[in-house]
């Protein structure tokens, strides 16, 4: 079975709105997750240690969303990027 890979690979619209459910949905886990984290266990924590945690639990979400948004754009060429 000889096949190109963008004949296997779902249709960018596809993707696109699976990823934006994805995105929704990673924003609404890691913000319940971070304050639940915050609540409890960083309040405990010296004031430097407090600072870093905050610093992860506000920004960590950055990279899980940057993985999806590279796959929701994967084999999205537009004649004007080129």
């Amino acid at each position: 079975m000889a096949g190109t890979a963008s004949q296997s690979a779902l249709p960018p619209r596809l993707r696109k709105l699976i990823g934006t459910v994805l995105m929704i949905i990673l924003v609404l886990v890691w913000a319940l997750g971070a304050m639940a984290l915050a609540q409890g266990r960083v309040t405990e924590l010296p004031g430097y240690l407090q600072f870093v945690a905050y610093v992860v639990l506000g920004l960590g979400w950055v990279v899980p969303a940057g993985l999806l948004i590279r796959w929701m754009l994967k084999g999205d060429v537009r004649p004007e990027t080129l």
